[in-house]
């Protein structure tokens, strides 16, 4: 169902489609999670017929903006961005620009308001509806499309892969997240969980296989959680990872985001048991407190994390781990802060995603908590947090000093095209001299110096 709003016709309207056999051009820009890359080369394959994806914005006929609600940074960001689009659209009258993802869904027809350069907006779930969406907008109606599905997973669209560097790809098992921690706006912007045929899945990881691909990345807002349970099949996560794992022992399997309270035995030992499985896990913690931890609803308490942990390390003492934190959650004291500090140090992360609590209109912490820790000391706290993961990543990394490690190699370093980057099965990047190999190569690589992000080798 498409909702319509009025707000005049746009100048030429009618150009958009005067030469419809013409090749039009799309151009997107992806924001946030690897979740919204995969939902941005889904689109891609829905408007393929239509369109031919381009690399220079200044070409483009459609212009889609794929956004992020996470964080309030992430939202400014977008609203920077389509101010700077405006000077383009003057120029190219019958440019259209749409608004996708988590930031259309929460903010609705709000932004028809604040933003008049949008043509229509698409939730996470209404992809499909998007080539309706552009026909009826290019007639002067502003259109938007923001209903949250029960079942919608776009198992039966194989996506165009538009970030071609024809080594590693996303393929997403599942949508929505039935967690509902008290800061998060996922559940609400993206719906309830629901997991995809997994016979879908094995589909689109043996074209990619055909395809030239060495590594797929599975994705989900919980991607643990999966489970299906129809069709004749009743399959855990563990067991999808292991029959990706079977396709082919050359293909490497990783996957994003894992909940703590789902990292169950079954999963560590079949990650353990299988070499093209990669070992390492990202693991958010958000808080080394246990008060923290409940007000964040996160449902685990700081010795099950450690627990889980101890059972990854004494199963797989090869295993990387990193993990995501928030520093000045509402009420959040000193101590609680010296709790995450601790539990850092305990398990040694390799690397972090870490930020400041951003309160986001709608979650239950918005609703219950008052944001009481002043911005200037959760900067405090933060810059805290991100050099003691420094640290933390400089230890680790020098650790690996005089080691040789399989490095599937993914491309050319920034630096120079005389050397080469990769990552080891640990998702640590490497980069090397590029001899006689290319990417999509597997080499071993014996690293012989590092920094705190890099490893670099021979």
């Amino acid at each position: 169902m498409l909702d319509v709003l009025s707000r005049g016709t746009p100048t030429c309207a009618s150009t958009f489609f005067c030469n419809f056999a013409a090749v039009k051009k799309l151009y997107i820009e992806t924001y946030g999670c690897q979740m919204n890359f995969a939902d941005s080369e889904v689109v891609a394959a829905i408007l393929k017929d239509q369109y031919e994806l381009c690399i220079d914005v200044q070409d483009a006929d459609l212009i889609l903006i794929n956004t992020c609600s996470i964080r309030d940074k992430a939202e400014q960001r977008i609203h920077k961005r389509l101010r700077e689009l405006e000077a383009l659209k003057r120029k190219r009258p019958h440019l259209q620009v749409g608004l996708l993802g988590c930031m259309a869904e929460r903010m609705k027809e709000e932004l028809f308001h604040s933003e008049p350069i949008l043509n229509f907006i698409a939730g996470p779930d209404a992809y499909r509806s998007l080539p309706q969406l552009i026909e009826e907008s290019a007639k002067g109606q502003l259109r938007f499309n923001v209903l949250l599905s029960e079942d919608e997973t776009y198992a039966d669209i194989m996506p165009v892969r538009y970030d071609l560097n024809g080594v590693s790809a996303f393929v997403s098992i599942m949508r929505g997240c039935n967690n509902f921690c008290s800061y998060c706006v996922v559940p609400y912007t993206r719906g309830r969980e629901r997991s995809r045929n997994p016979k879908t899945i094995l589909q689109e990881v043996e074209q990619l296989l055909r395809d030239g691909y060495k590594e797929v990345t599975l994705l989900g807002q919980n991607v643990n959680s999966y489970k299906w349970n129809d069709d004749g099949m009743d399959m855990t996560f563990a067991q999808l990872m292991e029959v990706v794992a079977k396709t082919s022992p050359d293909l490497r399997v990783r996957f994003a985001t894992s909940h703590p309270k789902d990292i169950s035995d079954e999963l560590i030992e079949t990650i353990a048991r299988y070499d093209n499985i990669c070992k390492y896990i990202h693991l958010p913690v958000q808080s080394g407190s246990n008060a923290v931890l409940k007000k964040m609803n996160r449902v685990y308490t700081r010795e099950y994390y450690l627990d889980r942990v101890r059972k990854i390390k004494e199963t797989m003492p090869d295993c990387a781990l990193s993990t995501d934190i928030i520093a000045g959650f509402c009420g959040e004291t000193l101590e609680d802060h010296e709790q995450t500090l601790s539990i850092m140090r305990e398990v040694g992360y390799e690397y972090a995603y870490m930020f400041k609590y951003s309160e986001r209109g709608g979650t239950m912490s918005a609703k219950r908590f008052p944001d009481d820790v002043p911005d200037e000391e959760k900067t405090r706290r933060l810059e805290e947090i991100i050099a003691l993961q420094g640290e933390l990543s400089l230890i680790s990394n020098k650790r690996d000093i005089g080691k040789t490690f399989r490095v599937l190699v993914e491309g050319y370093s920034k630096r120079s095209h005389d050397y080469l980057y990769g990552r080891n099965s640990q998702n640590k990047v490497i980069i090397f001299p590029k001899g006689d190999h290319a990417p999509g190569e597997y080499i071993d690589v014996t690293v012989n110096e590092c920094t705190g992000a890099t490893l670099l080798g021979n």
